[in-house]
């Protein structure tokens, strides 16, 4: 028999001008990048719909299909990866991004919203966010480094949402809403050439043997086959639904509130700020503590949060307070997620198997923000996701703890 970790891709060599150090500094600005204006789309629903008299609803779909399409797209985009390398995708990936925001600013209907903040910006995410980040980091870094990195990376996201908060609402208060998807959309451009730092070789060059390479079929029919993988799956559908919900409709839920946009800005800083904090503790303790209880105790402290939050008057405080708390449960569980694929599978298939596991993520995503819409306009009120959200935090607590933190064994040919 033989584990999943035998088929790791050696880390890069150390003549090159990929230092692990330029490796993990460029990754995490891509995250930086990519992840920053995807997080303050939500300052854009009312200065859009006071001008193009929408409803939350039309927001609400637009970013659920970018939610969607970014699940759906990134096994797609991680098994070009796996295949091919990721510098062709991270860069196409980036050039989709750019159009999806320059559509968004152009767009004069419902349809072209879609298009754009929907369609080209969640296919380009599933290009150059950070899970290819993450996918690239696993690759071309050895093992010591990739439980830090990991965190980084995921951290270096968070870095993003707490820069492009309060830089887009500036941007939007002094220069307008469409001045500034115009200059986030040539901040995406700046992905390309950082990109050159993780480019990982096709698989066809790697040092494994043709004959003792796992198949696309097998690796996903091992995957969804082993119980742990589909669990940890389930679970991360609870993530997805929970940041997409909040960081598209608490803007908005805070600003009915007579919370002023400034004040919003500075509360989803807080969570970008306080993400970095908890993405890389979590990094950190991941090698310390089981993974499973990390994730449980992640989803259980959401529920409780949120249920403090929706139970008292909001005030500024409180929703400084609630951004503070988010932050530090935010991302947190990517670094134990991702860190559990490899665990399990290896690296050969990582980036796919990651891939299906953020479908589940984006699932929730899409449901989150699309419901949060439907909702609102049918009830005037958040409430009832709120709780919906709670009760999906307690249901992935439960779920996470029965799985088994170890490489699946393969059985290996015996010879004739």
């Amino acid at each position: 028999m033989s584990s999943a970790a035998d088929d790791l891709v050696p880390p890069s060599d150390p003549k090159s001008w990929r230092t692990p150090l330029i490796i993990i500094v460029c990754g995490c600005a891509i995250a930086l990048l990519s992840f920053g204006p995807r997080s303050a789309l939500g300052f854009f629903v009312q200065p859009m719909s006071r001008e193009l008299a929408w409803g939350r609803d039309v927001f609400g779909l637009a970013l659920a299909v970018q939610n969607l399409l970014w699940g759906l797209g990134q096994p797609i985009a991680g098994a070009i990866a796996d295949r091919f390398g990721a510098l062709r995708v991270i860069c196409v990936g980036a050039l989709l991004y750019a159009g999806g925001l320059l559509m968004m600013r152009y767009a004069a209907t419902p349809l072209s919203l879609d298009l754009g903040a929907g369609v080209l910006a969640g296919f380009g995410l599933s290009g150059c966010s950070f899970n290819l980040v993450l996918s690239a980091f696993s690759k071309l870094l050895p093992p010591e480094r990739r439980g830090v990195a990991l965190g980084a990376g995921t951290a270096a996201g968070s870095f993003g949402q707490f820069v492009f908060a309060p830089f887009g609402v500036a941007l939007i208060d002094n220069f307008g809403w469409q001045a500034a998807l115009t200059v986030f959309a040539f901040l995406m451009l700046l992905i390309v050439p950082l990109s050159l730092a993780l480019s990982t070789p096709p698989a066809a060059s790697a040092s494994v043997p043709a004959a003792k390479q796992q198949s696309f079929k097998i690796a996903l029919a091992e995957a969804f086959g082993h119980r742990s993988y589909v669990l940890l799956v389930l679970g991360f559908f609870t993530c997805g639904f929970q940041l997409a919900f909040i960081t598209v409709h608490l803007p908005p839920f805070l600003a009915d509130r007579a919370i002023s946009a400034q004040i919003g800005g500075w509360v989803m800083a807080s969570i970008g700020f306080f993400n970095m904090v908890g993405s890389l503790t979590v990094g950190w303790i991941q090698n310390r503590l089981p993974k499973r209880y990390i994730l449980s105790v992640i989803y259980f402290a959401r529920a409780l949060a949120t249920a403090a939050f929706i139970s008292f008057p909001v005030t500024p405080f409180s929703a400084i307070a609630f951004g503070a708390v988010s932050g530090l449960l935010w991302l947190s569980t990517v670094p134990p997620t991702s860190a559990l694929v490899s665990l399990m599978f290896g690296t050969r298939w990582f980036a796919t198997l990651y891939g299906f596991a953020f479908v589940s993520h984006q699932v929730g995503g899409f449901l989150g923000v699309w419901l949060g819409g439907v909702v609102f306009e049918k009830f005037g009120s958040y409430t009832p996701i709120w709780w919906l959200s709670i009760l999906f935090g307690v249901l992935s607590a439960l779920i996470n703890l029965p799985i088994v933190e170890q490489p699946v064994q393969r059985a290996v040919a015996e010879p004739a």
